[in-house]
């Protein structure tokens, strides 16, 4: 990408388009298209492909997803699938008719099946059951990899699907109902350590492992990917395979663990209780990153760093 090629961030308000559209102005990208929800809906298709026809964007970040953690996933499962497959087919049937030169498409690692083995290979796409708990989240991004992979195929397009590990970072999600864990924990943490309680509840069993990454870790992957020389870049969309590559960091934790981390962070000093009538979720999710790694990028972030960032202004905006 040039610094002055027009790049249109799909999804620039949240977690994942956020930080790509922060990395973006950090190197110096000058053409960004955005719009908001407001200006642009992104499931209305005609929209879409009137915006693509008048502003002719050369490379597209495709981050915006309707994402929630389990409670979310499992109370509005019609409203994910929906919403997740219209803004797929409006955005990427608008770049394959437009001559977008680059697409990267951003998944998520609960496509893989819920026990697939550890850690999980790209092949492992459609090797076994999903999960459950967002499966109708799971096939709608599956769609997604299969759509790039289909017009790849058919129409020469250059579309590549990453699916990054658990996100976290600056601008996520803190609203309980609808949050991942790793936020879900720091507001009930924060909140607790505030109020001066002595014990907070986590739900589950605390022993399912997971993988987490920083916002602006996958942002560094998603324009280095953008970036890749023709060569290396084509060498990832081949016809006899998904055009799918892992972004994570290539280690874990259980829940356990991480409720302890982000006390430590937050300096909560209370106890943990499990509430064993929540659902786990899938046993262990980790991404095998050996693909990436062998194009020369990796996560940048320790964990602990990660979390004691995010953590402290979380507290500050809510002390405020």
């Amino acid at each position: 990408m040039d610094k002055d090629s027009k790049i249109f961030v799909a999804g620039h308000r949240g977690l994942a388009g956020s930080a790509i559209h922060r990395e973006l102005v950090r190197q110096g990208y000058t053409n960004l298209l955005l719009k908001t929800r407001a200006e642009l809906d992104l499931a209305r298709g005609q929209d879409v492909e009137q915006f693509f026809a008048g502003k002719r964007p050369e490379y597209v970040f495709l981050a915006a997803a309707k994402v929630g953690g389990i409670l979310a996933n499992n109370e509005m499962p019609g409203d994910f699938i929906r919403e997740n497959l219209a803004i797929q087919a409006s955005v990427l049937n608008a770049a394959q008719a437009n001559g977008v030169r680059r697409l990267l498409f951003l998944g998520s690692s609960c496509i893989y099946p819920r026990l697939a083995p550890q850690p999980i290979r790209e092949e492992s796409l459609l090797t076994g059951p999903l999960e459950m708990t967002n499966r109708p989240y799971a096939i709608a991004k599956i769609a997604g990899v299969e759509t790039c992979w289909a017009f790849n195929r058919q129409y020469g397009t250059k579309f590549l699907a990453a699916m990054p590990t658990n996100l976290y970072g600056q601008g996520d999600n803190f609203d309980l109902e609808t949050s991942h864990v790793l936020a879900a924990l720091i507001r009930k943490t924060v909140e607790a350590k505030i109020a001066g309680m002595d014990e907070i509840t986590v739900w589950g069993s605390g022993t399912p492992r997971r993988e987490f990454m920083h916002s602006d870790d996958l942002a560094r992957a998603c324009v280095f990917l953008m970036n890749l020389p023709g060569e290396e870049f084509d060498s990832l969309l081949r016809d006899d395979e998904p055009p799918l590559l892992n972004v994570g960091t290539g280690e874990d934790l259980t829940i356990r663990e991480l409720a302890e981390l982000i006390c430590h962070a937050v300096g909560f000093e209370g106890k943990l209780v499990f509430d064993l009538s929540k659902p786990d979720g899938t046993p262990r999710k980790l991404l095998d990153v050996s693909r990436i790694h062998a194009l020369g990028w990796k996560a940048q972030t320790p964990l602990d760093e990660g979390i004691r960032e995010v953590a402290k202004d979380f507290e500050a905006r809510l002390r405020q």
